[in-house]
């Protein structure tokens, strides 16, 4: 499964923010996005959230960019 993600990094917590009216997932970091902190805090979320490991959660594009292609496997 690829799920688009608006992440937004320095939040005060981690959490899911709602939806976006093109169905990308909006997710709040409490990471900076600093060394890839934010990437790996978000797929540690992701992973919990579709209760998958997180090796299996990779982000595919948007590495460095605040809109992100994420693929879960299952």
């Amino acid at each position: 499964m690829t799920v688009r993600v608006k992440v937004i990094p320095r939040s005060v917590r981690t959490e899911a923010a709602g939806e976006l009216a093109d169905g990308t997932l909006k997710v709040k970091i409490a990471a900076p996005p600093e060394k890839g902190k934010a990437n790996e805090e978000l797929c540690r979320f992701l992973a919990g959230r579709y209760g998958v490991a997180r090796s299996a959660v990779t982000i595919v594009s948007g590495h460095t960019s605040g809109l992100k292609l994420v693929r879960i496997e299952r």
